[in-house]
């Protein structure tokens, strides 16, 4: 297909795709003449994977190209490429010293432990999930990881959701990456949208404040 047919097909403006594709987003065309390309269906796929980065995951240009070129890789590392969305998705707001994520390192190795998971050492949600133990210490929350277990479990049943949305494409690598991808990025959004609306729902059944 044209550029033109490309831009219909997926709902992004020529000027975009031009931008991605000088960007390295998305991969060139076939040439069929000096400045004429012809465009396939994993181009379209890519476009509506690199839309859902920008305009779902809001991540920044640069850091969706190192994502993709992670998620390139002949035999890409799948959770090396997990863990690299998850860490892209924007800076944290506190920043807790590097002895805080020290103690809280050595928590979250303990609910890994109780939990049975088998995490890599070097798995960037491992330090993220200690960073949030040592943010909750430093805004004085006592005890964080005394609960977490109870996200723990609820996380283990939409890890498996997750799973099972992408077991089926095993077949192909790009498609099992697309979906991986997608559902990091835009499945923490629906998450963080459900949580808010059953938190709605749970605070109904909370005693109310005497007048």
């Amino acid at each position: 297909m044209r550029i033109a047919e490309l831009s219909k097909r997926s709902g992004v403006r020529v000027p975009t795709i031009k931008y991605y594709l000088r960007e390295h987003l998305l991969p060139p065309g076939e040439l069929t003449s000096a400045n004429q390309a012809r465009y396939g269906t994993e181009h379209l796929r890519r476009l509506r994977l690199v839309r859902a980065l920008v305009e779902v995951g809001r991540l920044p240009i640069a850091a969706i190209r190192e994502l993709l070129a992670r998620a390139d890789q002949p035999e890409p590392d799948l959770p090396n490429v997990l863990g690299h969305a998850l860490m892209s998705m924007g800076p944290r707001e506190h920043h807790p010293s590097e002895e805080r994520i020290a103690a809280a390192e050595r928590e979250v190795d303990d609910l890994v432990a109780r939990r049975g998971w088998r995490i890599s050492e070097t798995a960037p949600a491992r330090r993220a999930v200690a960073e949030v133990v040592a943010t909750l210490r430093q805004l004085g929350v006592e005890e964080p990881i005394t609960y977490i277990d109870g996200y723990a479990e609820a996380a283990e049943l939409i890890a498996q959701v997750d799973m099972s949305l992408v077991r089926g494409r095993i077949h192909d690598p790009a498609d099992l990456v697309y979906g991986v991808v997608i559902g990091t990025i835009v499945g923490d959004n629906l998450l963080a949208g459900l949580r808010r609306l059953t938190q709605e729902d749970a605070a109904v059944e909370c005693p109310r404040s005497p007048q």
